[in-house]
């Protein structure tokens, strides 16, 4: 890129800098908390909007009839393009706009959007309304310069990412929006860190386990049949084989933090006995079921079909060693990992601009938990796809979740000059 091209673009951005807050908050005061899945139409137009004002042809794609579509909660995405001076790639960045619930422990507003001490405060912030807002400020950077370029930008904004991604980036995909040859290189703004590029993720396995049992009076146990007992003898197994076995599982992928580059196992969820949604005693009863929802990420060494066998190996050793076992295993979804090639020229193009604009070098990271590049790999069949943005990734869906105002420039900046070498193949 010509250096008073560069120069220019940079200055615009910096300029900019209480523009790029002032729509950071804007977007957290969009409480598009997922689960339901509230007001995603509502930020899927006020981005439309604004693009539109800025020369983007803007599209809304309602994801019908994905998990939690409804009239109530419609999957509401919004893609946005605008064309160059003549044919040539196009340059995508997608956000997802939904938001994990706030929880407690905040000491701010967690929907207000606060400003203080170099940061903005919000459920959001991190991850990644921050990460949207340096997106769309990079390439109005881009077209207020005129700076001319061929082929195309993108913008999106996208659902459910927090919950599988099925309704945002997905769906999409299947329509072929994440591929080529409308599309040759994605930038996902996801909370990295500033000098990071995330080339991956680990693979998932989610599985639901229900444990069997009879119902008997509570005062006899002996007639019936504990489903909770059984649970508790998968837990046992669980904890004392195979975590232990899956903490000696280690990874070449540079997974962070460190803790991550073994292979893990969350118990997401259980529950057993009678419903909750009362407010008197229970009835003394033998509970006949048990569920379990478990979260296993796993490494790119790792063979799916073993991942699963783990688990069904010692569900099956308890049928056949402890009497009355049974059990039912629903998979609840499952990813695979996912990696970019280093030496990709979207790779290459976002390192290079960390390097200009931060003055050392980018590290290449991988990221413990799946984001939507699983689904532009996976239905989109796109290998030129990573992970940058502001934020820092231990902060997401934390309370108290900032994200620093000089990184969002930063990363702003870092968007810009990379979109520009990728969009006139100068990587």
């Amino acid at each position: 890129m010509p250096l008073d091209h560069r120069e220019s673009l940079f200055r615009r951005i910096a300029e900019r800098r209480d523009d790029l807050v002032a729509l950071t908050r804007d977007l957290i005061r969009i409480p598009t908390v997922n689960p339901p899945g509230d007001v995603y139409t509502d930020c899927a137009e006020f981005l439309g909007r604004r693009l539109a004002g800025r020369g983007f042809a803007v599209e809304y794609v309602r994801a019908d009839g994905a998990p939690g579509d409804s009239d109530r909660y419609p999957r509401t995405n919004v893609v946005a393009r605008i064309e160059g001076r003549e044919p040539g790639p196009c340059v995508h960045f997608n956000g997802h706009i939904d938001v994990v619930p706030a929880g407690q422990g905040w000491t701010v507003d967690p929907f207000e959007g606060v400003v203080k001490d170099g940061r903005v405060y919000g459920r959001g912030a991190c991850d990644m309304k921050g990460g949207i807002a340096a997106s769309v400020i990079a390439v109005e950077a881009i077209l207020e310069a005129g700076i001319p370029f061929p082929g195309a930008l993108e913008i999106s904004g996208t659902v459910d990412e927090e919950s599988g991604g099925y309704g945002g980036v997905g769906h999409l995909a299947t329509l072929g929006y994440f591929s080529r040859p409308r599309v040759d290189h994605v930038i996902i703004p996801e909370p990295l860190n500033v000098d990071r590029v995330c080339i991956g993720h680990r693979g998932v396995w989610w599985a639901e386990i229900e444990t069997k049992g009879r119902v008997a009076h509570g005062s006899m146990p002996f007639l019936g049949n504990c489903a909770v007992r059984h649970m508790g003898a998968v837990l046992h197994r669980i904890e004392t084989e195979l975590i232990p076995r899956l903490a000696a599982k280690r990874t070449a992928m540079p997974v962070v933090p460190e803790g991550a580059r073994q292979s893990t196992l969350n118990i997401n969820a259980i529950h057993g006995g009678q419903p909750e949604d009362h407010g008197g005693l229970p009835s003394p009863m033998v509970p006949d079921r048990c569920r379990m929802v478990i979260d296993r990420r796993y490494l790119i060494e790792e063979d799916p079909e073993e991942v699963r066998a783990e688990i069904t190996g010692i569900l099956e050793d308890l049928r056949r060693e402890r009497p009355g076992f049974d059990y039912e295993l629903r998979e609840v979804l499952a990813f695979l990992p996912t990696l970019t090639d280093a030496d990709a020229p979207v790779v290459r193009a976002v390192g290079a601009a960390i390097e200009t604009v931060l003055g050392r070098p980018a590290a290449q990271v991988v990221s413990p938990g799946t984001y939507d590049q699983k689904h532009i790999a996976r239905v989109g069949h796109l290998k030129d796809c990573i992970a940058y943005g502001p934020g820092i990734l231990d902060l997401a869906h934390q309370p108290d979740e900032y994200v620093d105002i000089d990184d969002m420039v930063h990363s702003a900046q870092v968007m810009a000059m990379a979109a520009l070498s990728l969009l006139r193949r100068e990587v």
